[in-house]
């Protein structure tokens, strides 16, 4: 008898998450709402400013730190992520999508330890993109 693997379970890189919406505004206006205040302050810091060149480091108000493993302007982001009670660094992806009517945004988590922090994980991505929303109605 085969064993089934979880949802979210990766044979190489532990647990993963990964949360899309497409919002209604073009791929520069979404692009620049993720990178700049007060959208970065949802996913990264408030406190944050970032060129996202690959190599740089971060580290938020709020401990989590991180380097810039890849950048494509207007396209993804792939990073180095590790809050500070984590004694771990996992991996984020963020990228943005052209879509028939506006935009994706996709959030990509990976290298998470276990079930309960994918799942938590899950919550906070679909929490950033409640954010979004409301910013996007905003306009």
């Amino acid at each position: 008898m085969t064993e089934k693997t979880p949802i979210g379970k990766t044979k190489t890189q532990g647990w993963e998450i990964g949360v899309r919406r497409t919002f209604p505004v073009g791929l520069g206006k979404l692009w620049e709402m993720l990178t700049t205040q007060p959208g970065l302050g949802y996913w990264l810091g408030i406190d944050v400013t970032a060129d996202f060149k690959k190599g740089d480091t971060y580290k938020t108000k709020e401990g989590t730190t991180g380097d810039i493993r890849s950048y494509e302007a207007g396209s993804l982001i792939r990073m180095t992520w590790q809050p500070a009670d984590w004694d771990f660094q996992s991996t984020l992806q963020i990228r943005a999508i052209p879509a028939k009517k506006g935009t994706t945004l996709s959030f990509h988590h990976e290298k998470l330890q276990d079930d309960v922090q994918r799942e938590r994980m899950k919550a906070h991505w679909s929490a950033v993109m409640d954010k979004f929303r409301t910013l996007i109605d905003k306009q």
